[in-house]
């Protein structure tokens, strides 16, 4: 019975011709499948130490692990000290510090365990991380501690660096996808001097200005326990508390524990306003299909904070306008159902691009859109994209509602697949609200979205004064007030809104 010819008389299906499929097979033994432990094993876990520290942890299968620690402080402190100090700590990071003598030795210690590190510095967050054997934690947080609390800041490292970032001002001002400039000049602009509008690259004549009594002094302000979080995601709770107690508790930092600057604690002010560099695009890309000359254009409107209950209606309504590039990798037809998409990059040929993007922040946000075109096609290019902003206030299609809140889900889904993204929504939440939403609830408010909540965030950030960035040859490019009426104009003004660039 168990030979050759039973197999193949099971395989035809005349071993149990009476068996239905739903019904489990005579005489073969119950499967016993893997179940998860419990749903706390996938909840967040916090705990506050007793210097203000909080360690926060994710549990997740698997044998490695992605630790860090998470520091509030980034660009937008920078208004009492030297620009481009966070920019100078994000290219000095994983360097010799008290224990390890120099980067080469930090990384072979990670090599032992299978490890990689990082470090970046945003508007409003300073992020060092490593991914490793989930068995070498101690040795992670021990050096993550060092990284963060003893570097040595040698003359050496510090002139390397100088050496590094204005080969990166170099290479920003040369390279021919223009989206790292356009963010901060869009920035610039709806945020003028003040907090998320600073910017977030070291200008070039502060490089020789940052030495290590400045560095000292932000750090001594800004790299307290009570603004810090070490996050940890595939490891034990209780055993990242341990760590963190061996290595973070009561260490005097290597800028010592004297006077230091007040915080800053602004909330940002949105000012709205227009920031123009003419630059001739004309030779961006030689070669033999060099890209053509372009000029972009971004425009953006106040959104709300990441805090706020509007933010979930104001991801779905910039998932809603999507967009992209005409040439992408893959050729055009990605994101073919967006509202930018289908009204005007497939209705007018000579745009290059119509990108909706959403940036939002622990007390303010901004939703813009990014436009590219020949220079003398900029004027219809910018009417065309302010149409699309009064066209968010006008109604909502059910159909492209779901298409949009699947989507949402679906990208936020698939991004929490990876280990080093959850790590870093882990700790974002954690410094920020000092606790974290799960995907399901997440995805439980998207679902909850309905037209009228669209129709209201857009009613409301359609009061605001845009703030406009723009980059090439800006020959045609209307005027601030022109480009500002225009989007104040209401739905049943839309015929006059054509005039004003006329």
């Amino acid at each position: 019975r168990c030979g050759l010819a039973a197999g193949r008389s099971y395989s035809g299906g005349g071993a149990y011709p009476s068996v239905s499929l739903a019904c489990p097979l005579p005489g073969v033994p119950k499967a016993v499948f893997a179940a998860a432990e419990g749903r706390e094993r996938f909840e967040t876990r916090v705990t506050v130490l007793e210097n203000g520290l909080r360690v926060a942890s994710q549990n997740k299968f698997g044998q490695f692990c992605t630790v860090g620690i998470l520091v509030n402080s980034g660009s937008r402190h920078e208004a009492k000290y030297l620009s481009g100090i966070s920019h100078f700590l994000e290219k000095l990071a994983f360097s010799s510090t008290a224990q390890f003598g120099s980067k080469d030795e930090i990384l072979l210690t990670l090599e032992k365990h299978g490890g990689i590190c990082d470090c970046q510095a945003s508007r409003d967050t300073i992020m060092y991380a490593v991914s490793a054997d989930a068995r070498g934690l101690d040795t992670v947080v021990n050096l993550l501690a060092d990284v963060a609390l003893q570097p040595r800041l040698s003359d050496e490292e510090m002139e390397m660096t100088r050496t590094a970032i204005r080969f990166e001002l170099e290479d920003l001002n040369m390279r021919p996808d223009p989206e790292p400039l356009l963010t901060e000049m869009i920035h610039a602009a709806a945020f003028r001097d003040n907090t998320v509008g600073l910017n977030r690259f070291c200008p070039v004549e502060n490089t020789d200005k940052i030495d290590r009594d400045v560095l000292h002094s932000y750090l001594r302000s800004y790299y307290t326990p009570d603004r810090m979080v070490l996050a940890g995601v595939g490891i034990e709770h209780e055993q990242l508390v341990e760590c963190a107690r061996k290595y973070l508790l009561g260490v005097e930092p290597v800028w010592g524990t004297g006077q230091s600057r007040a915080v800053d604690r602004s909330v940002a002010q949105y000012t709205g306003g227009i920031v123009k560099v003419e630059k001739d695009m004309s030779d961006v890309s030689l070669g033999p299909t060099p890209i053509p000359e372009l000029t972009h254009i971004m425009i953006g409107l106040e959104s709300c904070s990441f805090l706020e209950d509007d933010f979930i209606p104001f991801a779905v309504l910039n998932m809603m306008m999507g967009g992209g590039g005409s040439f992408s990798a893959g050729g055009p037809g990605k994101g073919m159902f967006t509202r930018l998409y289908l009204n005007v990059l497939n209705r007018h040929h000579w745009m290059y691009n119509a990108t909706s993007y959403h940036h939002s922040y622990e007390d303010t946000g901004l939703l813009c859109i990014h436009a590219s075109a020949d220079p003398k096609q900029v004027r219809e290019m910018v009417e065309i994209i302010t149409r699309e902003f009064i066209l968010m206030a006008g109604a909502v299609g059910e159909v492209e509602l779901e298409r949009a809140k699947t989507q949402l889900k679906s990208m936020l889904m698939m991004n929490l697949e990876s280990r080093p993204v959850i790590f870093e929504d882990v700790g974002r939440q954690v410094l920020a609200t000092n606790t974290r939403k799960l995907p399901h609830e997440l995805c439980a408010l998207i679902g909850q979205v309905k037209p009228t909540d669209i129709k209201r965030v857009v009613t409301k950030m359609l009061h605001k004064k845009p703030a406009v960035a723009a980059l090439g040859d800006l020959t045609d490019l209307p005027s601030y007030e022109h480009i500002q009426a225009a989007l104040s104009s209401k739905d049943g003004r839309l015929p006059r809104l054509y005039r004003l660039f006329r």
